[in-house]
C-alpha cells in the first residue's frame, strides 16, 4: 500500500512540476519599457471568457496542488 502511494506521490509531482512550468509568466517583458500593460490588445470578450487557457491552467494547477497535498498526507500518516 505505501508503495502504490509512493509511486502515485512521485507521478503527481512531475504532473504538478510540468503544470507549473507550462504556464505563462504574468510580467509584461520587454513591453514594459514602453508602459504598456501586459494585457494590451485584449478585448473584452477575450478577458471575461469562462473557458480562457489562463482559467483552465490555474484550475489544473490547483487540482493538481491538491493531490499533491493529499497523496502527502496519506504518506505521512502510512509512514508514521
Amino acid at each position: 500500500m505505501q508503495t502504490l502511494f509512493i509511486v502515485l506521490h512521485i507521478i503527481v509531482s512531475v504532473l504538478l512540476i510540468a503544470v507549473v512550468l507550462l504556464q505563462e509568466g504574468k510580467d509584461p517583458g520587454m513591453r514594459g519599457i514602453q508602459g504598456a500593460s501586459s494585457d494590451m490588445g485584449d478585448s473584452f470578450f477575450k478577458r471575461a471568457g469562462g473557458t480562457t487557457k489562463e482559467k483552465m491552467q490555474m484550475r489544473l494547477t490547483t487540482t493538481v496542488s491538491v493531490l499533491f497535498l493529499i497523496t502527502t498526507f496519506v504518506l505521512v500518516v502510512l509512514v508514521a
